[in-house]
C-alpha cells in the first residue's frame, strides 16, 4: 500500500532562494516525506496559478521574500514551515490560521547560531584590540612598544555585557563558557535564579554598561527597546569600550552613539543600523573607531543549508504525526499545537 504524502507548496522571493537554502540533502528528505514541486515557487498570491497551488496545499514551505498568504485561499493547510525567524509574516491573518488548527515552525534556531559565531569571534578581537592594531601597525610598520601597551586589552578577566537573553543572547553566553571572562546579562524576563542557571549575573542596563568592556545586544526591537541605548547608558560605558550591535539598529539612539564615537572614547562594531544601510553621508562609513559589516551576522552562503536542514527535519516530524522541535505561536496567547498526525489529516 502507498502512503500519500501531505501536498505543499513553496513560498520564497526570489524563487532561486529555495536552492541556496534547501541542499540536495534537504530537498531529498523534503521529497520524500511531502508532495512538493520545487519548481513551482510562489512569490505572490493573485494569479489563477498560485491560487489553484494555495488551494491543495497541506503545508507551507516559506521563507523570506513569501507573500502573504490569506486564510480563504488555504482551505486545506495544516502547516507552516519557515526557513527563517517569523512564521507570521507569510500569512495575512495568522490568528484566523490558528484558529482553523495551523501549527507553525520557524528556524529562528539555526540562523541563531551563525550571529552568536560572529559575536564571539568579534568580542574576542575587540578585546585584543585588533582593530585598532592593524590601524597602528600599518600606519608606522614597526612592532609595538610591549611596554606601552594599553593594560586593558587582553581577554583574560574581563568583562562582556550582553542585552537580551535571547536565542542568540544565550546561544552567545554558551560559547564565551570555555574563556576567562566575566559575563553579566540584563533582560527583563531574567531573575537572579535563571542568570546563576546561566552561569551569569543579572543587572540593570545601566550596571551592566558601566561593568562592561564589550557590550554586545541580542535584545529584539519592540516599542520600548527603541532607542534603548541612550546617551545616558551609552556614558556608563568605560573608556575603551565597544560596542557591538547584531540585533537592530533601531535599538540604539544613533545621534547619542555618534556622539560619544566622535570623541573616540569607544569604538563600535555595527553589523545593523537603521536606516541599514547608513545614509551615504552618515559619518559611520567615515569614522576610524566604527567597524560596520552589512548584515552578515546572520546565515549566509554555506550557512544557508542549515536552515534549509531544520525545514527538512521539521517537515519529517510533522508527517510523522510528532511536535515541532522549533514550534511558533501564531496568535498571541494559544500554546503551538502537535502536528496532526496521518489519521487526522485524512490519510490511510
Amino acid at each position: 500500500m502507498t502512503t500519500q504524502h501531505p501536498r505543499a507548496v513553496l513560498a520564497f522571493g526570489p524563487p532561486s532562494l529555495v536552492d541556496r537554502i534547501f541542499g540536495r540533502e534537504a530537498a531529498g528528505r523534503l521529497a520524500a516525506v511531502l508532495d512538493v514541486d520545487v519548481g513551482q515557487v510562489l512569490t505572490e498570491v493573485a494569479s489563477d496559478r498560485a491560487r489553484r497551488l494555495l488551494a491543495d496545499a497541506e503545508v507551507l514551505v516559506a521563507g523570506w521574500g513569501a507573500p502573504e498568504v490569506p486564510v480563504e485561499l488555504t482551505p486545506r493547510l495544516r502547516a507552516v514551515l519557515y526557513a527563517g525567524g517569523v512564521a507570521r509574516t507569510c500569512l495575512a491573518d495568522p490568528a484566523a490560521h490558528a484558529a482553523r488548527g495551523v501549527v507553525a515552525s520557524n528556524a529562528r534556531a539555526a540562523n541563531a547560531v551563525p550571529v552568536a559565531e560572529y559575536t564571539l569571534a568579534t568580542i574576542l578581537l575587540a578585546n585584543k584590540g585588533a582593530r585598532a592594531a592593524e590601524r597602528e601597525f600599518r600606519a608606522h610598520r614597526r612592532l609595538p612598544d610591549r611596554e606601552r601597551e594599553p593594560s586593558r586589552r587582553g581577554n583574560y578577566r574581563r568583562t562582556v555585557g550582553i542585552v537580551g537573553a535571547s536565542q542568540v543572547g544565550r546561544r552567545v553566553i554558551e560559547l564565551l563558557r570555555p574563556f576567562d571572562l566575566d559575563v553579566v546579562v540584563h533582560s527583563p524576563e531574567l531573575t537572579p535564579r535563571s542568570a546563576a542557571a546561566l552561569g551569569v549575573r543579572c543587572a540593570t542596563l545601566e550596571e551592566v554598561a558601566a561593568q562592561s568592556d564589550v557590550l554586545s545586544l541580542h535584545q529584539p526591537l519592540l516599542p520600548e527597546t527603541v532607542g534603548q541605548v541612550d546617551a545616558h547608558v551609552l556614558a556608563q560605558l568605560p573608556d575603551g569600550a565597544t560596542l557591538i550591535n547584531t540585533a537592530r539598529g533601531g535599538v540604539v539612539d544613533e545621534e547619542a552613539l555618534l556622539a560619544e564615537l566622535r570623541t573616540g572614547r569607544i569604538d563600535a562594531v555595527l553589523d545593523v543600523t537603521a536606516p541599514e544601510p547608513p545614509a551615504a553621508d552618515s559619518e559611520l562609513w567615515d569614522l576610524p573607531n566604527v567597524v560596520l559589516t552589512p548584515h552578515i551576522a546572520g546565515s549566509t552562503g554555506s550557512e544557508l543549508h542549515r536552515l534549509g536542514d531544520l525545514v527538512a527535519a521539521e517537515a519529517e516530524r510533522f508527517v510523522r504525526g510528532r511536535p515541532f522541535a522549533h514550534p511558533e505561536e501564531l496568535a498571541p496567547g494559544t500554546a503551538p499545537a502537535a502536528a496532526p498526525t496521518r489519521t487526522e489529516r485524512g490519510h490511510a
